[in-house]
């Protein structure tokens, strides 16, 4: 669980704490690269701030689109990699995260009411539980009913 909540903090340091090294840095790198391409610590502070139309105008969306598969993937490495055991279907929860954020992101970007009011932060944000719910509810029917 340690793993995953420093991989949680930033992609690739649950990576270094289970000793893979090389993967670590080359998620570290990729979270440094898309983070500055997308310009993502300015639209944290905008939406932090309130200001959500600055937020809007200051993100790269073909960029920060990256951001939610390197981020879930990262978090799914290190607690696979950290696990003694295999548990079947892990994967999906984060998964169908990285695909929910990325939808909510897709959704900040247009000036409706979520958009305008929720912004490029915090409505990806707000579809993480849904992409987790429906990650374990589709692993919960494939283990229970598909897989025997």
């Amino acid at each position: 669980m340690e793993k995953l909540l420093w991989s949680i903090a930033l992609p690739g340091f649950g990576q270094l704490l289970n000793k893979k090294y090389v993967k670590g840095i080359i998620f570290i790198f990729l979270e440094f690269l898309v983070n500055a391409q997308a310009n993502f610590n300015e639209v944290i502070i905008f939406s932090f701030q309130g200001n959500i139309q600055a937020a809007i105008e200051q993100t790269n969306y073909p960029w920060l689109m990256f951001y939610p598969c390197l981020y879930f993937f990262a978090m799914w490495d290190a607690y696979k990699d950290a696990m003694d055991e295999t548990s079947p279907y892990l994967f999906l929860p984060f998964v169908f995260s990285a695909y929910f954020v990325t939808v909510g992101l897709i959704y900040s970007s247009k000036m409706t009411i979520f958009g305008a009011l929720i912004g490029p932060v915090w409505l990806p944000i707000l579809f993480v539980l849904p992409g987790v719910f429906t990650g374990y509810v589709i692993r919960w029917i494939v283990l229970t009913f598909i897989r025997k």
